[in-house]
């Protein structure tokens, strides 16, 4: 019993530094790669601060009977379509509009980034066996780190704003619709993939022609998914500045406004709803 004693103390009493190189190796990043660190975080900032008032600058009732419009055209839904207008109006009416706007900003950049790495990804490790498996565990721990983590150093590259947020919500959001992406080609039927080999179709074209096709609704459920993954980090993002929505989330987190807190986790609540129904593959309607 000694022994093991002695070996669990001399375990832990030789620490291992991991702490201490992920810091040096941050500290590296920052001194050898600070201008473009600072280009690119001037750029996002820019791209997200001008949409956001773009969006803020147009009236909302025409937003609103816009959003309603696509509503009943994309999905046919009367539920939805009454849903539209009412949960705006309340966001609207509860002073939330700007944050809201600031928000969907922020989902749809991070939604874009997401769903152009994460699809040809998904289709790259489709084809290729060995690199799937070597990717998988680092796609393991991209989702299961949390979220907290990432704020961290995306908060020491890039400083206090919306950018550390916009990034940790790609780095927590992409694993998403690489691994619905490549399930979707995993799963093509067979009898597909041999119909176009038989009618003489190179690798490019059954991608486009028989794989994509047959993997598009799994490739929308990772667009659904990704949205909706972005949007549930919009709370944490505030933590470091990011804005949107859950600023007041966060406020009212401090000073313990349980009414502010209702009135600004429906309002999450009412964008994820409308998100969630208006991108929704039709299949799982």
């Amino acid at each position: 019993m000694n022994g093991v004693t002695n070996i669990a103390d001399w375990v832990s009493g030789h620490r291992l530094p991991v702490g201490g190189w992920a810091a040096a190796a941050l500290a590296a990043l920052t001194a050898h790669c600070s201008g473009p660190v600072n280009a690119l975080s001037g750029a996002l900032s820019a791209l997200l601060g001008g949409t956001a008032s773009a969006l803020t600058a147009l009236p909302p009732v025409p937003v609103i009977i816009a959003v309603t419009a696509a509503a009943w055209w994309f999905k046919r839904s009367w539920t939805l379509t009454l849903f539209v207008p009412l949960g705006l109006l309340f966001i609207l009416n509860q002073g939330y509009w700007p944050e809201m706007l600031q928000t969907v900003a922020q989902i749809l950049y991070a939604t874009l980034a997401c769903m152009v790495l994460g699809v040809p990804l998904g289709i790259l490790l489709a084809h290729h066996g060995r690199l799937r498996g070597a990717v998988q565990p680092v796609l393991d721990l991209m989702q299961t780190l949390p979220t907290f983590v990432y704020l961290i150093p995306t908060l020491e590259l890039f400083g206090l704003g919306d950018v550390p947020g916009l990034i940790s919500t790609i780095i927590f959001v992409l694993p998403t619709p690489i691994r619905l992406t490549c399930l979707g080609i995993l799963n093509v039927p067979q009898e597909l993939l041999e119909a176009g080999d038989a009618f003489g179709a190179g690798v490019f074209a059954r991608l486009r022609k028989v794989e994509l096709p047959a993997a598009l609704p799994a490739v929308q459920a990772g667009l659904s998914q990704t949205v909706m993954l972005s949007l549930s980090m919009a709370v944490i993002a505030a933590l470091v500045g990011a804005g949107g929505l859950g600023d007041p989330v966060v406020e009212a987190m401090e000073s313990v406004q349980v009414g502010d807190g209702v009135t600004s986790g429906l309002a999450i609540v009412i964008v994820a709803i409308i998100i969630d129904r208006l991108f929704r593959p039709k299949a799982a309607t």
